[in-house]
């Protein structure tokens, strides 16, 4: 319709209305593309080259304009910015406390709010701020910066700062516009240097993130930080003290409020269990979580990660400005750009250096010239401007063949212009000294020239030297462990079934209750016609009638039996089988046992590690049946898939079948590897080999602090980064240490067994700052060489005869006190090899250790 009255318009006015009549869909598109295109180049999205935004680069600008050497009032300095920026003094402010708390370019003085915490700095008019150092070095430089108007054409500003550093990979960066978002993440100072070096010297270098905040990452997908890639950040947890989790460092882009909230809400929701949360923090991150007594200080570590804001995803997108378009760059594209753009900027600043000495060089030698030669003597009696500036020239000329370039009319201007003072005082030698000064600086800049390359690899080599010192990593590097949810969530729910209905769930509180579990968990079900499903616990499901077995189903659990006898058909024969269910589709039916009609479930039971009981077996009395009761034992029985047959019990018909003894694990013991990547134990053979485990066996673990500690070898414990001994204990085989008392300054060597004392931590040396362990192990005929240097002979000690096995607490016998140089330790003793099970079943197997959690179901 619109379309339609402007063409009746121009009808009736076809000259007059022409040209000022447009479609407004046209008009929307131009003025989207021309606010879009401003956002993005003007606001949001920075430089390659200087690594800034329109914003940042302007208010360092006008902080060279205004620096002395003094703090300036932050007011002071936004209000100077706004001769630059059209955007109001509130964007100026949060871009100069951002800047402020990056801790690189500007010397803050006052309340600038807190990284940690979140908390906003103080008022414009009460903070102070200055250039620093860094900043004055390697930002400014008026000479090779090339000028815009600013917005108002009152003054002139930079296009780019002729930065000499790679700020967009040091300082980090984000930014929202439209259709368009970057985020760049900060890299360490000292490594972004010598990552330049090797890139200057033609080798390889690899860049990863680091943050103010420290905490730890996973890296192995981050992708040079392009589009696409991602890293996992997580805060540093520690257990101080029994019952008490630590925060002592927190994940970038978090601080200590949003981690409280969303631990919190965890609690809340029943996806962690703590009593309280305690937030201690000042200068350094100190977040207390206080456990209740039930709760595992390990497992509780993996609920934080997999609750809360402990961990987080954080996904780079490195957008830049280059060229006045926006473009997608890696971590190394943008270095090797900023690296090619110093050293552009380093060449230009030297010859333009290089143009000034020679310039230095050109008129000091004239001025010798015109001074020794009395030349200004010939122009006394010239009349006019012109026979002087003429005279000049002609008297010139016979000393001026070496000169670098010709003697212009501006030059004897210069000369014209020298004061009699100077004239009469001129020093020959000094002059001479000078132009030999000049000569070497000249000298030195065509060399620098001629070595370009070395010249940067110098210039980075002493940034890195001047402003290095205490900027070094801050964040570990780490490789992650992938945390299953289901298997650190506490048990918030009350499970119930009603088998008459078919119904299970955590709403059914009138009926039968089962047992607590996490709402996140899986739920199998058994029904007697020899059905299985796998289900989420919900509030209500039907689940269908004759249910016989409700449980909790963890994916790939291959510990986890199955036990069960089965009829086919409505006389027989019965069959028994046994297996694991490690993976399922949710919600549907699997069929356990014949498709014959009749057929049902007569015997089940689930066993937690395996266990294979033995039960007997009573026949219906017949003619043709001589023994009408004998055992089966299912240890004797090997372990299948869900759909095997299984193995015949009887062909007739079977009347009753009992528990007669309860059984003990078949599955072999499991072997254990420990990571030292992630400090995890693991299954999958990842690391250093520790043995094969079963039952009650422990894991014997000493650290460098000269604490020993006994450690289920359950997969979700934590371990501490400074362990020097970490292995299967065996409590026959005594540790042996050798240490360094600080107090007495005198070596000892102590050996002692470990009592069986679980998770508890005991110090085996004296606490004394400046005691340590020089050497630590286990076994018993342990021969040991020791080096003492220059002052001391070596000696070779038995260490079982030198000291009898004693107590713990004992300070153990004197060795010397002169300074160990190092140790080498022969071990006598063979080990004493283990029977390893390679995933077979034991039909022997006497260890009663395990003690039997199946649940029987005789439907008889």
């Amino acid at each position: 319709m619109i379309e339609e009255n402007n063409k009746d318009k121009q009808e009736l006015t076809p000259n007059k209305n022409k040209e000022s009549i447009q479609k407004i869909s046209g008009m929307y598109e131009n003025w989207f593309l021309d606010y879009a295109s401003y956002v993005i180049l003007e606001r949001a999205i920075p430089s390659v080259y200087d690594g800034l935004k329109p914003v940042q680069r302007r208010i360092l600008h006008s902080m060279r304009e205004l620096e002395d050497g003094r703090y300036n009032k932050v007011a002071n300095v936004v209000g100077n910015t706004m001769k630059y920026h059209p955007h109001g003094d509130a964007a100026i402010t949060d871009a100069i406390v951002q800047l402020g708390q990056k801790e690189l370019l500007i010397d803050t003085q006052g309340n600038w709010g807190n990284i940690y915490t979140g908390d906003g700095a103080a008022a414009a008019r009460y903070i102070e701020s200055r250039l620093t150092p860094f900043a004055l070095d390697v930002v400014f430089n008026p000479k090779t910066t090339i000028w815009k108007p600013s917005y108002d054409g009152r003054n002139k500003e930079p296009e780019n700062l002729p930065v000499k550093f790679p700020l967009l990979l040091s300082q980090g960066v984000e930014g929202i516009a439209v259709g368009l978002s970057t985020k760049i993440l900060p890299h360490n100072f000292i490594e972004i240097i010598d990552a330049i070096i090797a890139y200057l010297k033609g080798k390889s270098f690899v860049l990863y993130p680091d943050f103010q905040t420290g905490g730890l990452i996973d890296i192995s997908n981050y992708n040079d930080g392009e589009r696409g890639g991602k890293i996992r950040a997580r805060a540093k947890l520690s257990n101080p003290e029994k019952g008490i989790l630590k925060i002592s460092e927190i994940p970038y882009g978090t601080n200590t409020g949003s981690i409280i909230d969303s631990i919190l809400k965890a609690n809340d929701k029943g996806k962690i269990k703590i009593k309280k949360v305690e937030d201690n923090t000042a200068s350094e991150v100190e977040i207390l979580i206080h456990l209740g007594n039930d709760v595992s200080p390990d497992k509780m570590m993996d609920a934080l990660y997999a609750f809360t804001d402990c961990e987080i995803s954080i996904s780079p997108n490195a957008c830049v400005i280059n060229v006045d378009k926006p473009e997608f760059l890696s971590v190394s594209q943008i270095l090797r750009k900023n690296t090619d753009h110093t050293v552009s900027l380093l060449k230009k600043e030297l010859e333009i250096e290089l143009d000034e000495f020679q310039e230095q060089w050109h008129f000091a030698s004239l001025e010798r010239i015109f001074i020794e030669n009395r030349i200004y003597h010939n122009i006394e009696e010239v009349k006019t401007w012109e026979e002087v500036i003429s005279t000049i020239d002609l008297e010139l000329k016979p000393f001026t063949s070496h000169l670098i370039r010709e003697v212009t009319e501006e030059d004897i201007l210069k000369l014209i212009e020298i004061r009699i003072k100077k004239i009469t005082r001129f020093d020959l030698g000094k002059a001479e000294e000078n132009i030999l000064a000049l000569e070497g600086k000249i000298a030195e800049a065509k060399y620098n020239l001629e070595n370009l390359i070395q010249y940067a690899i110098d210039y980075f080599t002493n940034i890195k030297k001047k402003y290095g010192k205490g900027k070094e990593r801050k964040t570990e590097i780490r490789a992650f462990d992938t945390i299953d949810a289901a298997k650190v969530a506490v048990a918030n729910i009350k499970f119930y079934v009603n088998r008459e209905e078919g119904f299970i769930g955590y709403s059914l509180k009138k009926d039968e209750f089962l047992f607590d579990c996490s709402d996140i968990d899986d739920i199998i079900i058994f029904r007697k016609d020899g059905t299985m499903l796998v289900t989420k616990a919900e509030a209500k499901t039907f689940v269908g009638k004759n249910i016989i077995y409700v449980g909790v189903w963890k994916k790939n659990d291959n510990r986890t039996i199955y036990n069960l006898i089965y009829k086919v058909g409505k006389l027989g024969p019965w069959y028994m089988k046994r297996f694991p269910v490690t993976s399922i589709t949710r919600d549907k039916e699997y069929n356990l046992i014949s498709n014959e009609k009749g057929s049902e479930i007569q015997y089940f039971s689930a066993n937690p590690n395996g266990e294979a009981e033995v039960v007997t077996i009573y026949l219906k009395p017949s003619q043709r049946v001589k023994k009408l009761k004998f055992d089966v034992d299912f240890s004797e029985l090997a372990i299948k898939g869900r759909a095997s047959k299984g193995n015949i019990v009887s062909k007739h018909y079977v009347k009753k079948i009992e528990l007669k003894e309860t059984g003990v694990s078949t599955l072999a013991p499991r072997k254990i590897w420990f990571d030292d990547s992630i400090q995890r134990l693991n299954v999958d053979g990842r690391g250093t080999y520790l043995g094969t485990f079963k039952g009650t066996d422990k894991i014997l673990t000493i650290n460098s602090k000269g604490i020993a500690k006994l450690n289920t070898f359950d997969l979700l414990n934590h371990f501490e980064e400074d362990l020097l001994i970490i292995q299967k204990w065996k409590p026959e085989k005594p540790i042996c240490c050798i240490y360094y008392e600080g107090e007495k300054s005198i070596y000892y060597i102590k050996r002692f067994l470990l009592e069986d004392t679980l998770n508890s931590q005991i110090f085996f040396i004296s606490e004394n700052p400046k005691s340590f362990i020089e050497w630590v192990g286990t076994g018993n005929k342990l021969i040991a060489e020791i080096n003492f240097g220059k002052n001391k002979e070596q000696e070779i000690v038995n260490l079982e005869e030198f000291i009898a096995i004693k107590g713990i607490k004992a300070q153990g016998n004197q060795l010397s006190k002169e300074k160990i140089k190092n140790i080498k330790i022969i071990e006598e003793s063979e080990e004493e090899l283990e029977d390893e099970v390679e995933g077979k079943t034991s039909e022997n197997n006497d260890d009663k250790s395990d003690d039997y959690e199946g649940e029987q179901i005789n439907l008889f």
